[in-house]
């Protein structure tokens, strides 16, 4: 099976991502381009590590993570499954069907859309990784009047400081996040965010640990 390196490397997948960044900054979203899929792609190993999953299902892990957003370019509502469908056409010949088929489960099962149970703890693994990713730096637009006028773009742009912790002894799993809330009420963040913590919530259950959400040191998960 190849590694993490040759994915991030494969020029069909950079060519993916690229034009998804293309499509997605021009529609006004926030980061789902390099920066967003490097982080979610190691944090998504360092959880796997965490939790004790084979050095082989690390690197599965990475790879979900680094090609999670890259369908994209093809329509963000399908998104999901494009990008699993996009990994089976570039991968079919390099990986066992057992293996990539978790793979592409893992990709097309992270969007909040789809009720999906949980089948694979790498699914579960980068849901954590993908939503907890709430920074400044997502931000593209630098003109604050523009940022003002778009929730998403405000609660990124007012998110300081994003920590995510893993707890073995207390089989727990906090996300940290300092926010400034002169620029954002906290209950902005609920809005467009609530789902999302839930989902984490259900991810880490089924990984057998417990979510929690803890804002300017206030715990509210």
């Amino acid at each position: 099976m190849i590694t993490f390196s040759k994915v991030k490397n494969n020029p069909h997948i950079l060519g993916f991502i690229k034009q998804s960044e293309i499509v997605l900054k021009n529609q006004g979203y926030t980061n789902h381009g390099l920066a967003h899929l490097q982080l979610v792609g190691d944090r998504a190993r360092t959880i796997a590590k965490e939790i004790g999953l084979s050095k082989e299902e690390q690197e599965m892990a990475a790879m979900c993570g680094f090609c999670h957003d890259m369908g994209n370019f093809l329509g963000r509502s399908h998104h999901h499954y494009f990008g699993a469908l996009l990994f089976y056409q570039v991968f079919k010949n390099e990986f066992p069907i057992d293996k990539l088929s978790i793979i592409m489960e893992a990709i097309a099962s992270h969007d909040i859309k789809e009720e999906k149970r949980f089948s694979h703890p790498i699914s579960a693994v980068l849901v954590i990784a993908d939503k907890s990713d709430v920074r400044k730096e997502r931000v593209y637009i630098r003109d604050l009047r523009e940022i003002r006028r778009d929730i998403h773009s405000r609660v990124n742009y007012a998110t300081y400081w994003s920590k995510l912790k893993i707890d073995k002894k207390q089989r727990k799993i906090t996300l940290t996040l300092k926010i400034d809330t002169k620029f954002v009420p906290i209950m902005e963040y609920f809005e467009i965010f609530t789902e999302r913590m839930n989902y984490c919530r259900r991810a880490a259950k089924y990984l057998g640990y417990k979510f929690g959400l803890l804002i300017n040191n206030f715990k509210l998960l």
